[in-house]
């Protein structure tokens, strides 16, 4: 017992040394973005991914960069990630993809899709829009005279091209229209927008009828009179008609028209009122 006692404090002091150096070797530390501290070995690091295995295991572990906001490494060097700047090129790259570019024509003017929104809800509709544009395109047609020297482009030709490139009403508005002249092959834009909300109110109409009836001495009139009302539900629509020219990327002209009476076609004879009094109309 004597001899084996001093084995075993040297056993003791031993364990204590190991266990001391395994606990005093450094550590990496990453730093993510939500302020979370992991002490961690790095084991290999990539433009997108970083991975690591924690201390006592052998699991290896990936963590994405975008979520890492610095690293400290056991060395004394450190490390920081802005992925900013990674975030918004591909951002960029997702939301403007190759623009394929058309053959320009000169003088000429294309119509864009008319987006018609119930300004209520934000709910557009693709029929109505196809129709408000169709609407336009044949008004600029009737009164080609009118703006010479320019030419309306196909309108088959014009959805066709804003087809490939992934545009239609519901993202035309996003659309720089330096892009669009570019996609569309045209040095002139037309860009109309239709909001309206719809109102109901009720309209009594009453109808009167009567007999009169004289007796034989000509001194007493007898009357019997019917009256009768008839109740209507009538829709009213409010419209607001934006109206934006374009010439070489610049606005020539923007207006905004309310349509006198509340009807359903209202907005047509807005866009008739603002397309005469744009600049590339000419009274004849």
């Amino acid at each position: 017992m004597k001899i084996a006692k001093p084995f075993l404090v040297l056993l003791v002091l031993l364990s204590a040394c190991v266990s001391f150096a395994q606990s005093g070797k450094k550590l990496d530390k990453i730093i993510k973005r939500d302020y979370q501290i992991i002490e961690c070995t790095i084991l290999k690091m990539s433009d997108k991914t970083v991975e690591y295995s924690l201390p006592g295991e052998t699991i290896q572990i990936s963590l994405d960069v975008s979520q890492i906001a610095k690293i400290d490494f056991a060395s004394g060097r450190s490390q920081t990630f802005d992925v900013s700047v990674n975030a918004n090129s591909a951002n960029q790259s997702a939301s403007s993809p190759a623009i394929a570019i058309a053959d320009k024509q000169h003088n000429t003017i294309a119509v864009l899709p008319v987006p018609y929104v119930n300004a209520d809800n934000q709910q557009g509709s693709e029929d109505m829009a196809k129709f408000a544009q169709n609407d336009l395109y044949n008004k600029l047609l009737d009164k080609s005279s009118n703006i010479f020297p320019l030419t309306v482009q196909d309108l088959r030709t014009t959805n066709s091209l804003l087809h490939k490139a992934g545009i239609d009403h519901n993202n035309i508005d996003e659309t720089p229209i330096e892009d669009l002249e570019k996609i569309l092959g045209v040095d002139n834009i037309v860009a109309a927008k239709v909001s309206y909300t719809i109102g109901t109110g009720t309209t009594a109409t009453t109808y009167n009828s009567g007999n009169a009836k004289v007796s034989n001495n000509n001194k007493k009139v007898t009357t019997s009179d019917i009256s009768t009302t008839t109740a209507n539900d009538q829709k009213y629509y409010y419209y607001t008609v934006y109206f934006d020219m374009y010439k070489n990327t610049d606005k020539i002209y923007s207006q905004t028209r309310k349509p006198l009476l509340a009807v359903k076609d209202g907005w047509m004879d807005s866009i008739s009122y603002l397309l005469k009094r744009s600049p590339i109309y000419v009274k004849k």
